[in-house]
């Protein structure tokens, strides 16, 4: 099809994966600590049928420009915090992640809407345990009242403590997505010293749905533009090749 369909065939490759991470965020709009994923998308030249450096710097006429996506980066800005009045709710303002324990590793999660299981472990919705300070899973008593959480995270039940919940931090660029909403540290991760956890609320996605959904009509548009611009591609070269078949 040429520099022309090749071209557009990349970019088309592209928009369509941006519309999956979009689609993805707007499903997720509604997920508890939710980081919205974005695209980037690079671009370079290549000079059409020049071998020399005096052919490339004469004039750009002849070059191609590929558009392709380049990858997905996670947004990590906070969300906001809706009240809940939940006993274990939290929430972490600032910096800072809950500390996860699955049968994979440990875990990193912005999400804390935990409860306990039948044995008065802390866990997550999906039976993951939440960890103490020391790497430990964090119990609760059967029956207990009165359940208070310290913006250290410190856990007290009647006034007696029970544990700290783990609060850690890891450089962002280290961080890839583990499923359920999860965060693996490939780098390694570092306790925080003076976390600030809000008992009672939950961290909201950092999703905007209609910024998303705006740029999914954006996307969707320039995608149907480039299937348009293949199609008169295809129908050009197919006169191109009848002409060329007509006996002279």
């Amino acid at each position: 099809m040429g520099s022309v369909g090749f071209v557009n065939t990349s970019r088309q490759s592209g928009l369509l994966k941006e519309m999956n991470v979009i689609a993805n965020n707007i499903a997720n709009a509604g997920t508890i600590g939710f980081r919205r994923e974005a695209a980037i998308f690079s671009e370079f030249v290549v000079q059409a049928g020049a071998d020399s450096a005096a052919a490339h710097s004469n004039s750009l006429k002849d070059s191609v420009a590929v558009g392709r996506l380049g990858g997905h980066y996670s947004d990590f800005s906070t969300g906001s915090l809706s009240r809940t009045g939940g006993a274990l709710d939290l929430a972490i303002e600032g910096g800072g992640f809950f500390l996860i324990g699955t049968p994979g590793g440990e875990r990193l999660s912005r999400a804390g809407n935990f409860l306990t299981d039948r044995d008065g472990a802390l866990i997550t919705p999906d039976g993951n345990f939440v960890l103490d300070d020391a790497g430990g899973s964090i119990q609760i008593p059967p029956g207990a009242n009165l359940i208070t959480i310290g913006g250290d995270g410190t856990i007290s039940a009647g006034g007696e403590p029970l544990g700290k919940i783990g609060i850690v931090n890891a450089s962002t660029a280290s961080l890839t997505r583990a499923g359920s909403n999860l965060w693996q540290a490939e780098g390694g991760y570092n306790p925080v010293e003076n976390p600030t956890i809000v008992q009672g609320f939950l961290e909201d996605s950092n999703v905007n749905p209609i910024l998303e959904i705006a740029r999914m009509i954006e996307v969707q548009r320039a995608y149907e533009a480039g299937q348009k611009l293949l199609e008169i591609e295809n129908d050009r070269i197919a006169k191109t090749v009848s002409a060329i078949r007509q006996p002279p």
